[in-house]
């Protein structure tokens, strides 16, 4: 018979190990738990992370990019450059004064010739045969003048013997001055004819260069009046040299007399070139609204080609304290023009403006815009007002328009 008893289970539990073991449980237990529910967190916070920023960059990316400038300010002065041409002083197209076949020339492209100087020479025989004509005409002439005159003596002394009556002395002295008349006509077609056997030979008007010859040996050629009639030679006088340039009514009253001109070539851009206001019309051209202005530009040697192309730039007065804008900036409606203006909250607001001059590349704003307004460089006709946008500076260079040449088209007008 067994004398062993067993311990209680509650005395097991009870002891100092096993309750040990028991809290050691628990804590595992409780860590587990709560790694589930911090990793159950962190899921829930990156996906709620992740769909705003999906939400945000949704939003970006369906907000328009602008780029935007700020106003420049107008300087008081700038330069006005506008087109011309290279002219000589004198310019003249040669044509022919009389009709006949061109016998042969003397002159070619490039050379250089002087006042009289013979440049081709034209056959007329006509000329000559009628010249012939003209001579033995005279001669006839000059006989019956001379028998009026010995008829007419005769008859004065008769007519003091009272032998013919003063009528029949009367008809012998409208003979006299008949054959006169008759003289001096002759005379008149013969130095007209005179005059077209000179124009036989073709000769230069004034100092210059042959810049054009359409002159060959044998062609027919005619007078400037007939259908035949064709340029033989082009001279131009090339020191001094002329530009003739359209100036805008706008700047018109800045242009005076003698004031210098800057001058520039598209192949010499860094040597300008310095003239001088010759003339000016003195009124303005209702159809271009311009006035023509005349500038002297010496050529000595002739380095500079006539017909070049050329930028003239005048120093011309602006109003200071304007703001200038790119003319791509604006929008033009039918209530005005105006400006696409950016806000603090990046919203589009668009905005009327009273223009002043047009400049070319800029033009000036009179009202509605401040000097801290941001407007949009290149807007596009759906840019729609309180639309949200992301506004994108532009470079320095895009908005430094009031350090740039203005530069005005010869038939443009100030814009009102």
């Amino acid at each position: 018979m067994s004398h062993d008893t067993a311990l209680p289970a509650a005395d097991i539990s009870s002891t100092p190990a096993n309750r040990r073991l028991v809290r050691r449980t628990g804590w595992v237990v409780s860590a587990l738990l709560l790694a589930l529910l911090a990793g159950a967190g962190l899921r829930v916070y990156a996906s709620s992370k992740q769909s705003r920023s999906l939400a945000d960059t949704t939003a970006r990316q369906a907000l328009r990019s602008v780029t935007v400038g700020l106003a420049a300010p107008d300087e008081g002065r700038r330069t006005l450059a506008l087109p011309g041409t290279l002219r000589g002083a004198n310019e003249a197209a040669i044509y022919a004064r009389t009709t006949g076949y061109l016998k042969r020339w003397t002159k070619d492209i490039g050379d250089t010739v002087k006042q009289g100087e013979l440049l081709a020479v034209i056959d007329a025989p006509e000329t000559e045969q009628e010249l012939l004509q003209a001579r033995a005409l005279r001669s006839q002439v000059l006989a019956r003048q001379g028998l009026a005159e010995s008829s007419l003596a005769r008859w004065q002394g008769l007519r003091a013997r009272d032998a013919v009556s003063q009528q029949e002395l009367d008809e012998r002295a409208a003979a006299v001055r008949q054959a006169q008349a008759d003289l001096a006509a002759a005379n008149a077609n013969i130095r007209r004819l005179e005059e077209l056997r000179s124009f036989q030979r073709v000769v230069a008007p004034f100092d210059g260069v042959v810049v054009r010859r359409n002159a060959e040996v044998g062609m027919l050629v005619g007078a400037g009046t007939s259908g035949n009639a064709r340029e033989l030679f082009h001279l131009a006088q090339l020191d001094p040299l002329r530009v003739s340039v359209a100036v805008p009514q706008t700047y018109a009253a800045d242009v005076r007399i003698g004031q210098e001109v800057s001058l520039r070539l598209i192949e010499r851009p860094g040597a300008p070139l310095r003239g001088k206001v010759a003339r000016t019309a003195g009124a303005v051209d209702p159809d271009s609204r311009a006035m023509n202005v005349e500038i002297e530009l010496a050529n000595p040697g002739g380095k500079l080609l006539a017909g070049a192309y050329v930028e003239a730039g005048f120093s011309a007065r602006s109003g200071p304290g304007r703001l200038l804008v790119p003319s791509s900036a604006l929008q033009f409606r039918q209530d005005g023009p105006r400006l696409a203006v950016v806000d603090g909250d990046s919203r589009i607001a668009l905005r009327n403006v009273k223009l002043g001059r047009d400049l070319g590349r800029n033009v000036e704003v009179l009202a509605g815009l401040d000097a801290n307004d941001r407007f949009v460089l290149n807007p596009a006709d759906s840019l729609e007002a309180g639309e949200n946008v992301i506004a994108v500076a532009a470079a320095p260079k895009a908005t430094a328009s009031g350090a740039a040449p203005a530069r005005a088209a010869s038939a443009a007008g100030a814009r009102s």
